[in-house]
């Protein structure tokens, strides 16, 4: 991904023999110039067969997955109740940092990935390792350092005192990304909540000294501090901005109570970020919500109509995609868009089948999904970006009816391929408005009624006779019940 920018030379690393990319004539560029730093902790928390923690809750939330543990691997191989999930290692962490950087718009001038056997927990990657940074940033005048792990606030002030630059752990890179493609004012006032509870305990050391009114010889201060005055303010803002989010979720519950009343299923559509979501969404809805590779590029829930084979008529949902180690503050800012997904009929989970860390990804998404107690829901998995694959593998995984289960259908939203099996396997899993087949005969005069008909339900024979059409039709019960006069028991 580096590839692309100037002319690189190497630093050796003394203290993992890896050599940092150092871009050493940058071209002036208006975007921020941001060095990457990598960590890769080999043995702190690690549980039992080498495996990260957090990379064991998602194997735990993968192998309770009926969406996961039952779907098979693009490999053909066989699977068990536990899958051999890949996990993510330290260099495609950092290539998911570099993906999410240019999602923020900054321009990478250059990169270092630290080896640990633990953290330090004055500055996360040692003093000495630091001075090396500081010095690497500042032959390629970076503006900024992008960590790919969360800071605590001492660590971040005592890492921006090293380095003279501003720092940014991958929390704080997550919730600008936000910001930057928040449209709606629902949205920005979620991402305003994130960011007010990420600032909250890294007010400390901004300001002078805190010092507080007290009693006796030695403690009493000049009053309220700086410090104390921006608390008071950011939960003042707090409040306020969530006395608006309940504005937004009781109109976003009015709006779903309205819809509710008729018989009209929502599908929600969940999966890891840039796994296609809203390119499938435009693909079966027709409209023109933003498609884009950069992370995070929808944030707005967008809802749209579609017509499934029955003929009945759902609602699809674009949500949020997930992250991997997704900030908590983000879930909670964002619960009144998820709302969505826990009122859904039907979870439709989409995936990249042109991923290594597909499993991995789908892991981290099932984490959330049971954070939000929506994993009982009825699920579909969705192999997207088949087309990217080989072109003999794509061909078998879309014709194989093997691979097309009942809860796995693989597509390719781009060029429009597995649609038709996906909206039949959608239809079968909704059971709102469940379809029925009548026998019917409607008098010809009745034309509202036949063009309804015509419209909403599926015509398996038509005849004539004696001024009545006599008809065989396969319709939704909200249709058969408006015709329900004229049925031929």
């Amino acid at each position: 991904m580096l590839s692309s920018h100037p002319k690189k030379t190497r630093v050796r690393t003394p203290s993992t023999g890896r050599a940092p990319l150092i871009e050493t004539a940058p071209e002036p560029d208006a975007q921020e110039r941001a060095f990457l730093v990598g960590i890769d902790v080999r043995t702190r928390g690690r549980a039992k067969g080498g495996v990260t923690a957090q990379a064991q809750a998602a194997r735990d939330a993968a192998s309770s997955a009926p969406s996961v543990s039952k779907s098979a691997p693009v490999s053909g191989k066989s699977t068990t109740n536990k899958p051999n999930i890949p996990e993510f290692d330290a260099d495609e962490s950092l290539a998911e940092l570099r993906t999410l950087a240019g999602s923020a718009g900054a321009k990478i001038v250059g990169e270092i990935l630290q080896r640990r056997d633990r953290f330090d927990p004055a500055t996360l990657i040692g003093a000495g390792k630091l001075q090396e940074i500081a010095g690497a940033a500042a032959s390629v005048n970076a503006d900024l350092l992008l960590f790919d792990h969360d800071l605590t606030a001492s660590q971040q002030r005592n890492i921006e005192k090293i380095v003279k630059r501003r720092v940014i752990d991958r929390t704080q890179l997550i919730l600008d990304i936000f910001a930057r493609h928040a449209r709606t004012r629902e949205g920005q006032l979620q991402v305003e909540l994130a960011q007010l509870h990420y600032m909250l305990p890294r007010l400390a050391g901004r300001g002078i000294e805190m010092s507080q009114l007290g009693g006796g010889i030695g403690t009493r201060g000049p009053g309220e501090t700086q410090l104390e005055t921006d608390r008071r303010k950011i939960y003042r803002r707090v409040r306020h901005v969530e006395q608006q989010l309940q504005n937004v979720r009781r109109i976003r519950a009015q709006q779903r109570q309205r819809r509710e009343s008729a018989p009209v299923a929502t599908v929600a559509l969940v999966g890891y970020t840039n796994a296609g979501k809203s390119t499938l969404f435009n693909a079966l809805t027709q409209a023109a919500v933003l498609a884009s590779p950069r992370m995070f590029a929808t944030l707005d829930p967008t809802i749209r109509g579609i017509i499934l084979p029955s003929k009945r008529k759902v609602l699809l949902s674009d949500t949020v995609g997930f992250i991997r180690n997704l900030p908590h503050t983000l879930i909670s800012a964002f619960r009144a868009t998820l709302e969505e997904v826990q009122r859904a009929s039907l979870i439709v989970h989409v995936s990249d089948a042109s991923s290594r860390l597909s499993a991995e990804q789908d892991a981290q998404v099932e984490i959330v999904l049971k954070e939000l107690e929506v994993e009982k829901k009825p699920r579909l998995r969705v192999m997207n970006k088949v087309d990217l694959l080989d072109v003999e593998v794509a061909e078998g995984l879309l014709n194989d009816p093997s691979r097309n289960g009942s809860n796995t259908v693989y597509v390719s939203a781009a060029e429009g391929t597995g649609l038709d099996k996906l909206l039949a396997r959608m239809d079968a899993m909704i059971e709102e408005d469940h379809i029925s087949r009548v026998h019917l005969r409607v008098p010809q005069k009745e034309g509202k009624a036949l063009a309804m008909l015509e419209a909403k339900a599926r015509i398996y024979s038509r005849t004539y006779k004696d001024g009545a059409v006599d008809l065989e039709v396969e319709a939704p019960q909200s249709v058969v019940r408006s015709v329900g006069e004229w049925i031929v028991q």
